[in-house]
């Protein structure tokens, strides 16, 4: 039947929301994920291996920090760009863009926006480049959707703090440079710190053994008496506050990466069911296969509505928490429903490296989980719609 161009599914005309610039931007991460992601994330996928040479590839393409003020190594484009940055990376892979999604809003995002000056000028400009990796320490073995009861905690020695504690499910933990770190003070206050590499009694082991996110680095910070210099803590934010923005700007970004996802199952289900002969034609002429189809196109339809929407508040400053929770939710489901059903419509082939639905399937099993829980975003829309918080 001959090769079908990939065409990104746009049916209700979404693209006509976004600015040329867009466009240009989203061209051109398309560009570079199908020429250096796509060829090789399956063999790093069955290795448990991140792709460590596309760091600094990203960072040349502008994916790291891309809302950042162009003085500090950004490119001054606004939210929506960043969202489309992040479809595109996750339409290669969710390692690639929690790669990018960590060192920008959970990284370069705190340091720009609670950093002093000095921090601003030292560490932004090589995080914007991949020349230096960061991550973000939030989670712990006793703490995970309750960041607020934290246990890694700093104590004042004068001229220096004293970090003690460790955090767990870390993305880029072992490779990182940096580590912007939460930990409580004294007072029980949460405060942010930048601990660098090397430092004595800071490790950062790998956790192996993962069947999701196999393409990305997953690991430990574990601090002993780490000697953090008073000018690495971040002075302009205090209280639970400071992590959870960060996570909203994080989450902000995963509900437009979903979407890549979704496509890129979408894109390679309709592929197939086009060429593929069953009774002496193509599946895609039964009632069933074309259902699975229909139902897809729909729901990334409603998830490029709701993300456009959402990057236009975000654009004005006017993005809640709560909307943004309805998102992330909303759009992860979304793409794990579709990578379901399509995966389905190949049948065994389906669960082969030839095709993604597999691996965006096992990878979006931990999307669902991180930034937030499935079950903990509805309950944060449950007490927008009655003022009662359930999971307190």
């Amino acid at each position: 039947m001959g090769e079908i161009k990939y065409t990104a599914p746009d049916h209700y005309q979404v693209d006509d929301l976004f600015s040329e610039e867009h466009k240009i931007i989203r061209a051109a991460i398309r560009e570079w994920v199908d020429r250096a992601v796509k060829p090789v994330i399956e063999d790093y996928a069955n290795r448990s291996e991140f792709p460590l040479h596309l760091v600094k590839e990203l960072g040349a393409i502008g994916a790291f920090g891309p809302y950042i003020p162009a003085e500090y190594g950004g490119a001054g484009l606004d939210h929506t760009a960043y969202g489309l940055i992040m479809q595109e990376l996750e339409r290669g892979d969710s390692g690639i863009r929690s790669m990018a999604s960590v060192q920008s809003s959970l990284v370069m995002y705190p340091i720009y926006t609670f950093g002093s000056e000095e921090q601003r000028k030292k560490y932004l400009p090589l995080l914007a480049t991949g020349d230096m990796i960061g991550c973000f320490g939030l989670t712990e073995p006793n703490h995970g959707s309750d960041p607020g009861g934290m246990e890694t905690h700093v104590k004042d020695i004068g001229d220096h703090y004293l970090l003690n504690g460790a955090k767990l499910w870390i993305t880029n933990a072992s490779i990182a440079d940096i580590a912007v770190v939460w930990a409580k003070d004294e007072q029980g206050i949460i405060r942010g710190l930048i601990v660098e590499k090397g430092w004595k009694g800071f490790t950062a082991p790998e956790t192996h053994g993962k069947w999701s996110l196999r393409a990305s680095v997953t690991g430990e910070l574990v601090f002993d008496d780490v000697i953090v210099p008073k000018e690495n803590v971040l002075p302009n934010i205090k209280g639970l506050k400071g992590p959870m923005m960060c996570l909203n700007s994080a989450r902000y970004g995963i509900a437009w990466g979903a979407i890549g996802a979704a496509m890129d199952c979408y894109d390679a289900a309709l592929r197939y069911s086009l060429e593929r002969q069953q009774f002496g034609k193509p599946i895609a002429s039964f009632q069933l296969q074309q259902k699975k189809l229909a139902e897809a196109l729909t729901e990334i339809t409603k998830a490029q509505l709701l993300a456009w929407r959402l990057g236009t508040l975000r654009d004005a400053g006017k993005a809640t928490a709560a909307q943004i929770s309805m998102a992330k939710r909303n759009n992860v489901f979304m793409a794990i429903t579709v990578a379901r059903e399509t995966r389905q419509m190949l049948g065994a082939m389906g669960i082969t490296g030839d095709f993604p639905m597999m691996r965006h399937m096992m990878n979006l099993e931990s999307v669902i989980t991180y930034e937030g829980t499935h079950d903990v975003h509805l309950l944060i829309t449950g007490n927008e719609i009655t003022g009662i918080q359930a999971f307190k």
